[in-house]
């Protein structure tokens, strides 16, 4: 259940894919250690989010190695649920009719209270999201303000709304992804990249943001090199993109909620996930361990934050991954209030 109110001052957390590849569903050793390492199952991928059948080529890998990796051409449009709602109407609104958004590592619901309540949970008069005497929240409502309140450069005109992009406004977008059929290990793994794909992002590309705009300044969470800014992509189709700017957004009194699958919309990368919410396909495991919910770039999976039991799990190495026998290396995504998934790559991607 989502929390429904809070008393401090939201603090940005920052919260995209390419996979690594071979076409095959057995399990093999072809790594230099003793891990078993699976193959990437392209049937776990919903159909209704692809645009075109999944294929095999043969990629050039961020190791300078060639690869053969499955072709994965989506709409980012998911099947399995709805999309939104965002941005409630009034103050008036229960969590019915509005999104999330992140506190302080932890998810609340945009509901009419939360709206009404900001300018003093965030300890700061300025914030004023809706009209006093009809309780009507601002928010955009065509397309073109859309484009304009959601720009990191947004204007005056746009201070105090909430900005909700609708799924009407990118009829027809598509997005190719690259992953590699079976993961490989890199010899030290990768940092994620805080500005535009480095590859896995095929055709698609991010509209222009200011330097270090993507995300707050600081150390990459990996040493050494830097590698897509895609985290890995859901069984629908939809990508887990970096963390969204939420420091930019906030500077701008605007807030951009995700829906409760942890998603939103932008003219330019249409409907992503920026949290794991456990809305989207997942794939129960018989062992109690959690659910999977997708592939990273470099084409290892990614299992939910929490088992069966509600328990996380222990001995995470700095990508956020550890080793099991049944399931070989993986990952574990970070809780949906961080806006992030994963900390790293521990395998090539293609580029």
């Amino acid at each position: 259940m989502m929390k429904t109110y809070f008393k401090i001052l939201a603090i940005p957390v920052t919260v995209f894919i390419l996979f690594a590849c071979k076409d095959t569903k057995s399990k093999s050793n072809t790594e230099t250690t003793t891990e078993a390492t699976f193959s990437v199952n392209k049937e776990n991928f919903l159909p209704g989010g692809l645009v075109e059948p999944i294929s095999v080529v043969s990629k050039e890998m961020s190791d300078g190695s060639t690869a053969d990796c499955y072709k994965i051409v989506t709409s980012g449009t998911p099947t399995e649920h709805d999309m939104g709602p965002w941005c409630p109407d009034n103050i008036s609104d229960d969590a019915s009719k509005g999104g999330i958004w992140a506190v302080e590592g932890e998810i609340y619901d945009i509901d009419g209270e939360f709206i009404k309540n900001l300018g003093t949970l965030l300890n700061n008069d300025t914030w004023m999201l809706y009209d006093k005497s009809t309780g009507e929240i601002t928010k955009t409502k065509t397309k073109e303000e859309c484009n304009d309140a959601a720009n990191p450069n947004v204007g005056e005109e746009y201070k105090n709304f909430c900005v909700e992009c609708l799924p009407s406004y990118i009829t027809g977008m598509t997005h190719t992804y690259y992953i590699p059929v079976t993961p490989k290990k890199a010899p030290e793994g990768y940092a994620f990249n805080s500005g535009r794909p480095a590859g896995g992002g095929g055709e698609h590309t991010r509209p222009e943001h200011p330097k270090d705009g993507e995300r707050p300044k600081g150390p990459p969470p990996v040493e050494g090199a830097i590698g897509p800014s895609n985290r890995g992509l859901a069984f629908n189709g939809v990508v887990f993109n970096a963390p969204a700017p939420v420091d930019v957004i906030l500077a701008a009194y605007t807030i951009a909620p995700f829906d409760d699958a942890g998603g939103h919309i932008n003219l330019h990368e249409g409907y992503h996930y920026h949290a794991a919410t456990g809305v989207s396909k997942k794939i129960p495991q018989e062992d109690n361990h959690a659910p999977m919910i997708g592939y990273a770039m470099d084409g290892y999976p990614i299992f939910a934050n929490t088992d069966a039991n509600g328990n996380k799990p222990t001995n995470l190495d700095e990508f956020r991954g550890h080793y099991d026998e049944i399931r070989g290396y993986h990952y574990h995504v970070d809780k949906a209030g961080s806006n992030n998934f994963i900390d790293g790559l521990r395998g090539v991607y293609a580029m």
